[in-house]
């Protein structure tokens, strides 16, 4: 079974990656963008009967630093 876990900045939270991505899609002439965020996508295999809580309890623990990131669980 797989797991997709994207995790992303909380609102609010200083993007420095995102806001390059978007000041260099200025520079190539894509001047519609007017914000970007950067994020990560995990992609796990998990052992048949893994349940979403107990992949929340991983980005808990370790894949999402839940101070300034959330995440997003998609069982695939």
């Amino acid at each position: 079974m797989k797991a997709r876990v994207t995790v992303m900045l909380k609102e609010g939270v200083l993007d420095p990656q995102g806001e390059a991505i978007r000041q260099a899609l200025g520079s190539l002439g894509f001047d519609g963008v007017t914000g970007a965020r950067q994020g990560k996508v995990i992609e796990l295999d998990v052992a048949p009967g893994t349940d979403e809580a107990q992949i929340g309890e991983m980005c808990e623990k370790l894949l999402a630093n839940t101070v300034i990131e959330s995440y997003r669980i998609e069982v695939l």
